[in-house]
């Protein structure tokens, strides 16, 4: 099954690939070369990094990755006269990296870059293939992103709590009052993976609704997994219902520009213009959004870490980290907890002898009840004896 793009990234890496077949524009020659070298085994998956994610990079990493190296070869062009991004030294990449998270260097509107550890790991995996490349070649380079290890601030984010989404579906149509509790209740990616999905991903069972969000929909290096729907259920039936949706229809159909938008207003509108908890205007409110909001909101109802990251598709636990650090969890164990645990084996134990002791009693019990059958069995029959005896006298 064709996976659905909803921001043609496939489109573009392929219009950008024919345009810059000779070079890339604004760029060294050197730099240009390297860079299309790079990007082509990224795509095939050709020379990979120990310890990565092997096999083709997607069409929306492609795009990344292309946007970062340019941005690298002009910055280290512009600030070290560099026309070859791999002969960049150690102390220059790391004063470079430094100078970002310090705020030295700055975007060309002035503002201060973001996820800079975003861009560390990208130079990171590139000089990891250049080291590949060249060991091919029986060339060996040194390793100068060795010690690269800049820690970015928490990326910021629209924060709701449960009464602000309640409060953002009564104010919605039925369309967006669906989209709203979907996401909420899924946690999925979206637009990734919510626009990809269709009637027949949900299954029913008896009073069960499950959510199959399918392998190859997932986000590449994350997994496809079957979810219990527990706040949507009837919502996301009747949106079936009154849309007259059938098995292979797509559940949403709005693009995802047109959703954000709807959802920047009504956040706006409701919640006003003000930052939320995690750094974001309500204005600002995206359908990504809600899957931090369903983490949230999650994180406190599972009793086992690997079933929640399961449902939201993680292979580490930080991510449950980050959430709890950021509602404020602590240790709340008390003594009654500890003792729970203490006597749940002696617990088990006599719960097994109890179980022992009731089948004996019942044994003996149905033994009872067989032999005073058979008394009353030769009650009546001494009975029946003595009045015939009675009677023939």
């Amino acid at each position: 099954m064709t996976r659905y793009d909803p921001y043609n990234h496939e489109k573009k890496w392929k219009d950008w690939k024919l345009k810059v077949k000779s070079k890339i524009p604004d760029i060294s020659k050197t730099n240009s070369k390297v860079i299309l070298q790079y990007l082509d085994d990224m795509e095939v998956g050709i020379n990979i990094a120990k310890g990565t994610v092997k096999g083709g990079r997607s069409y929306v990493r492609l795009n990344t990755l292309k946007e970062r190296m340019i941005f690298f070869a002009r910055k280290f062009e512009q600030l070290y006269r560099i026309n070859d991004i791999t002969t960049v030294t150690e102390s220059q990449i790391l004063k470079f990296f430094n100078d970002m998270a310090r705020g030295y260097i700055k975007r060309e509107d002035g503002r201060e870059y973001k996820s800079i550890e975003t861009y560390a790991k990208i130079y990171r995996a590139f000089f990891h293939w250049w080291i590949k490349y060249n060991e091919k070649k029986g060339i060996n380079v040194t390793n100068i992103v060795e010690d690269v290890d800049v820690k970015s601030k928490d990326p910021e984010w629209t924060y709701l709590d449960e009464s602000q989404v309640n409060q953002l579906y009564t104010e919605s149509n039925d369309y967006y009052k669906t989209l709203i509790m979907f996401l909420y209740d899924s946690g999925m990616r979206a637009p990734s993976e919510l626009m990809n999905i269709k009637v027949q991903d949900l299954i029913e069972k008896g009073d069960i609704l499950y959510l199959d969000i399918r392998e190859e929909i997932a986000k590449k290096g994350s997994h496809g997994r079957k979810i219990r729907l527990m706040l949507c259920k009837e919502i996301i039936k009747k949106h079936i219902r009154d849309n007259h949706l059938s098995e292979n229809d797509f559940l949403f159909t709005k693009s995802p520009a047109t959703m954000n938008k709807y959802l920047k207003r009504l956040g706006k509108r409701v919640l006003g213009d003000k930052k939320s908890l995690a750094g974001k205007k309500y204005s600002e409110l995206t359908m990504y959004d809600y899957r931090h909001c369903s983490c949230c909101y999650w994180v406190n109802r599972y009793p086992k870490e690997r079933k929640l990251m399961y449902r939201f598709g993680w292979k580490k636990s930080d991510k449950i980290y980050y959430y709890s650090k950021f509602l404020g969890m602590e240790d709340d164990i008390t003594d009654e907890d500890l003792l729970v645990d203490m006597t749940k084996a002696q617990l088990e134990k006599d719960v097994v002898k109890l179980q022992k002791e009731n089948e004996f009693l019942n044994n003996r019990l149905k033994r009872v009840e067989e032999q005073m059958i058979k008394m009353q069995h030769l009650s009546s029959t001494i009975l029946e004896k003595a009045y015939a005896l009675e009677v023939d006298k």
